[in-house]
């Protein structure tokens, strides 16, 4: 299976539709600790996005993930736009020169959550996005070393994902509206690992769709 941006069309839809689905119980869970706008920020972005994705789907990655990350820090309101922003931006300058296999993908996307983990000035633990995030980074470092296949990589990815989504609610929240809570944001899912949770599992979905499709 080649990797390239002509994917980004089908997984921009696959992430929009994930979230409209969802919309009702994220926001549920960001009125339980958080601002209750978590949803309707990055709905925004990934309508901007979706006005893009045919563009989108004509360039390299590099060039790629620097107009995801552009529009998303442009569209996108709250800390979410800034943090995701940085993300893609970190990614398209990560990624230059790099070839795309497993282990350059896992260093470009390391890379990249560091440069999140420096913008919101946060670690593991802390409830909040890096919680999926970091996992995940973590784990794709462990599948390139040990060259594991796609399938399977992509099968882990998604567990990791949800496993990191699901630890954010036995943790005390220490950024954000929610740190204002204190022991009261203890037995609520965080509302950005939520959603980050569901983006990856709708882009592993769509790229195990590609893996298994008749060529």
């Amino acid at each position: 299976m080649t990797l390239t941006p002509a994917l980004l069309p089908p997984i921009i839809e696959a992430i929009a539709e994930v979230i409209e689905k969802n919309a009702e119980e994220i926001t549920a869970l960001d009125q339980a600790i958080g601002d209750g706008d978590h949803v309707i920020n990055l709905q925004r972005g990934i309508q901007a996005l979706m006005a893009h994705r045919d563009d989108l789907s004509q360039l390299d990655w590099v060039a790629a993930w620097q107009k995801i990350g552009m529009t998303l820090m442009t569209a996108v309101g709250g800390a979410s736009g800034s943090l995701y922003g940085t993300l893609f931006m970190a990614l398209s300058k990560a990624a230059r020169e790099q070839p795309l296999d497993l282990q350059s993908f896992a260093n470009t996307f390391t890379q990249g959550v560091e440069a999140v983990k420096q913008r919101g000035k946060a670690v593991a633990g802390e409830k909040t996005m890096l919680d999926v995030y970091i996992p995940v980074a973590e784990y794709l470092q462990t599948a390139a070393a040990n060259s594991v296949a796609l399938p399977d990589v992509l099968a882990n990815v998604s567990r990791v994902a949800i496993e990191g989504m699901e630890s954010t609610r036995d943790m005390l929240a220490t950024k954000g509206r929610a740190s204002f809570l204190q022991e009261r944001s203890l037995g609520h899912i965080d509302a950005g690992a939520k959603t980050g949770q569901l983006m990856i599992c709708a882009i592993n979905e769509v790229l195990s769709r590609q893996l298994t499709s008749p060529a």
